[in-house]
């Protein structure tokens, strides 16, 4: 009779662990990371899983009991492939969050899975305002290119540049940065000559950089996505438009740290409004990128990079909020308001917006030590995504 009353107290004790929640069956909690590994944003996707990679080597896997997995995917940039391994990731991998995505149209293939599924869907990269309002799971730990170009827009008018053309991307970001910088330049007293924009597919400057010359601006701003920016500065160089008195200006896309080497001494003077570089001066970014550097064969950081650390910060502190207990709508409402100390320096989410609100550096490209960086000349402290205020 004891051994049968052992046996039934056994077999309630399991029925009950079946119904308990993740967290007391201390299940792991899954990252979908969906970056471009292979494809022309490549590097885009190495920077954001090496940045996801550093921060758990340095913090752990175990946040409030709860293990962390990383399920890493290849999308290739490829929006349709992105929705497609977000919906496998949360149907077949059952993960509690998704993370990464590159480019804007990625990050709003998914915006609707994340809302079916209440799965959080921290976005690591890709910078335009109306990602986050696509659904009420999307976090930023990036930036957004209006972020960016509102700052740059004030800081040359009041250094006295009167006539731009803008040189842009077609598609959202692009378009983002377009119309923050045009706006804003013009309520600061400037005149737009001129607004291009080239496809995203197979650009060719050189017809746009013959008309920005022929326009004989004070300064040329561009936006196009980091893989393309070599190809930007040689055509304005190639096109003489620095010999022409033309000052070349954008986001910091144009110069990231990844890109710098590849485009050699022609990026020097570029000027240019972003939220991290490498150069950096404090000491928890003298850490971090000394900590990349080491555990990537000497690569430096770009500010993808520092996305997929602080993202993944992000993470684990609203987890370690939640004690561990996960759920979309407990994850995101931990999220909101969170402030996060970072290699760019302090940074907050928006509690009303779900968006980053983080220092803005005024940057030019110059050699420290005989190698090209962005050295910081300005900051503008705590702004706020310049679209949410529409």
């Amino acid at each position: 009779m004891q051994n049968r009353r052992w046996v039934c107290a056994a077999a309630l004790c399991v029925a009950a662990l079946v119904g308990l929640p993740a967290s007391a069956q201390t299940k792991p909690f899954r990252v979908g990371l969906i970056v471009p590994m292979t494809g022309p944003f490549t590097s885009v996707g190495r920077q954001i899983d090496a940045g996801v990679r550093l921060y758990m080597a340095q913090h752990g896997d175990t946040v409030a009991g709860r293990k962390i997995e990383v399920i890493l995917k290849d999308d290739g940039a490829v929006p349709a492939n992105t929705r497609r391994i977000a919906q496998e990731l949360i149907v077949g991998d059952k993960v509690d969050a998704l993370a990464g995505f590159a480019i804007t149209p990625s990050a709003l293939a998914v915006a609707p899975l994340a809302t079916q599924s209440k799965t959080p869907l921290i976005v690591m990269s890709a910078a335009a305002s109306a990602i986050t309002e696509a659904s009420p799971y999307v976090v930023r730990s990036s930036f957004t290119v209006g972020q960016v170009s509102v700052p740059l827009a004030d800081y040359v008018t009041k250094n006295g540049m009167r006539k731009v053309v803008t040189l842009v991307t077609d598609y959202a970001p692009g378009v983002d940065a377009e119309q923050f910088f045009a706006a804003r330049f013009k309520a600061d007293g400037g005149q737009v000559l001129d607004t291009l924009r080239v496809p995203l597919k197979s650009p060719d400057y050189a017809p746009f950089m013959q008309k920005v010359r022929d326009l004989h601006p004070d300064g040329l701003f561009i936006f196009v996505p980091a893989p393309e920016a070599p190809a930007v500065v040689k055509q304005f160089r190639e096109r003489g438009l620095d010999r022409a008195g033309v000052q070349l200006i954008g986001t910091g896309d144009v110069v990231d740290d990844d890109s710098l080497d590849r485009i050699g001494d022609e990026a020097l003077g570029i000027l240019t409004a972003h939220h991290y570089s490498a150069a950096h001066a404090s000491p928890a970014n003298d850490a971090f990128v000394q900590a990349y550097q080491k555990a990537n064969s000497g690569q430096r950081p770009n500010f993808m990079a520092v996305g997929g650390y602080d993202g993944m910060q992000l993470l684990y502190a609203a987890l370690a909020k939640t004690g561990g207990t996960g759920g979309g709508d407990a994850l995101v409402a931990a999220m909101k308001g969170l402030q996060v100390d970072s290699p760019r320096g302090p940074w907050s989410v928006d509690p009303a917006t779900r968006d980053i609100v983080q220092n803005v550096y005024i940057r030019k490209v110059d050699k420290v030590r005989g190698q090209l960086f962005n050295v910081e000349i300005l900051t503008i402290p705590a702004v706020a995504d310049p679209g949410k205020a529409k």
